[in-house]
């Protein structure tokens, strides 16, 4: 990023490019607000597991990602070590608290106080980053237009919080539409014009590990919602192994997504030409059925360890078996915007789990969580045995290309004579 010339104190509050710009305690700080955030999603679609539930917990979900990206992507730019910038964050941690609050009865009578508390959120923190952007117009205009847009959606939001029941419901889903809508369109503005994703000079690295560090969030939330469940239900052999089954379950989300790809992924938005792009597509979009399949999959592990051995409903066969799907869906359009590749596992994983609803009526639901858990697991292991196999092919081309070279490498005498004897055995 090109820096304005002078000492004002809006390019103060910019962070300083460098290499693998870290994350800061701070940022940690304002991201465990989201694990409540999580757990109002969570108990939402808990008590209302319907399709309409469903939906809702959705809407919701897709508005808190929203409200908690913006701010990693403001903080890729300004630095929060900075007393006003760490003021702002903790005003949209406040904010955040109401908000998290508000969700499991956004759609009862708590709907206006998520409204507004989202809306602040929105307009306070890009108000502030405006602001602050004085010293770099360019980026600034960028701001002006998300500006403008928060703004438009902001009307239908509040509009949707003043009324109730399908009312409601269709306002926030116009309102959303216009939130996702604005970034892939270029926020483009009456006045401003279009921005394009070669403006958003982010530092990829940071945008991409404030999105995995989120995905812990989602997966620590899990694992809290499995022993809280536990607590609270009679010990048994059968809530043991569901438990053991939704741990199981945690750690393959995690291998499937940490295990090798986080780290290269990261390393290509590092060192894209348009991190921007990447940012956007990978990161700020692809990562939501990501998050919404790790919090339906904790949804599902809890009803199983409540009733590891009861009759499967409908609404439990489609969360026990959704989350995966979801999860495992997200991850493969992430690949695909990152490596332009296919994740064939991955594909495979979610054929097999889908091939898994005509039984899962007639077994029990920790059986159902079992066959659900073995395909992650599987995936997982296929992941680790493709690496280890790359690994040894390149050994192996390595050997080759070194026996096949027309002159190999022998010592000189006075380097042989440096090698110390073997002692004889």
């Amino acid at each position: 990023m090109t820096r304005g010339r002078g000492s004002s104190a809006q390019a103060r509050l910019l962070r300083e490019r460098g290499e693998g710009e870290r994350v800061t305690f701070i940022e940690l700080f304002f991201d465990l607000v989201y694990v409540f955030a999580v757990t109002g999603l969570s108990e939402l679609l808990l008590h209302h597991l319907t399709l309409r539930g469903a939906a809702q917990t959705l809407l919701l979900l897709v508005a808190v990602w929203w409200a908690w990206v913006y701010t990693a992507w403001a903080t890729n730019w300004l630095d929060p070590d900075r007393p006003a910038v760490r003021l702002m964050l903790v005003g949209v941690m406040l904010a955040s608290l109401v908000m998290s609050a508000s969700l499991p009865a956004a759609f009862g009578d708590r709907g206006l106080a998520f409204a507004g508390t989202y809306v602040a959120i929105q307009l306070g923190r890009t108000g502030f980053v405006v602001a602050a952007l004085r010293a770099e117009p360019r980026l600034r205009r960028t701001f002006q237009r998300i500006l403008f847009w928060f703004v438009a959606a902001g009307a239908l939001w509040l509009a949707g919080g003043m009324v109730h029941g399908v009312a409601r419901e269709s306002l926030w889903l116009a309102a959303l539409a216009v939130d996702i809508l604005a970034p892939a369109i270029g926020f483009v503005t009456p006045g401003l014009g279009r921005s394009t994703s070669s403006e958003w000079t982010i530092e990829g690295g940071h945008l991409a590990e404030r999105c995995q560090l989120f995905l812990i969030i989602a997966l620590g939330e899990s694992i809290l919602v499995t022993g809280a469940t536990v607590v609270s239900s009679p010990l048994s052999v059968g809530t043991v192994t569901a438990l053991v089954v939704a741990f199981a379950g945690s750690v393959a989300f995690w291998w499937i997504y940490f295990d090798r790809a986080a780290d290269v992924a990261r390393s290509v938005i590092a060192s894209a030409d348009d991190p921007g792009r990447l940012g956007r597509s990978a990161y700020t979009y692809t990562h939501v059925p990501m998050v919404a399949g790790i919090i339906v999959a904790a949804v599902g592990d809890e009803l199983t360890i409540a009733h590891p051995g009861g009759h499967v409903t409908a609404g439990v066969a489609a969360v026990v078996l959704a989350g995966p799907v979801l999860f495992l869906a997200g991850h493969v359009m992430f690949k695909w915007v990152v490596f332009r590749r296919l994740a064939v596992t991955r594909a495979l994983g979610i054929l097999a789990l889908c091939a898994l609803a005509p039984v899962a009526m007639v077994v029990p639901p920790l059986a159902l969580a079992t066959m659900a858990m073995l395909v992650l697991v599987a995936v997982a292991a296929s992941d680790a045995l493709e690496v280890r196999g790359s690994e040894r092919g390149a050994e192996a081309q390595a050997v080759q290309a070194s026996a096949e070279a027309p002159e190999a490498y022998v010592p000189a005498p006075e380097e042989a004579s440096e090698v110390p004897e073997t002692p004889e055995t």
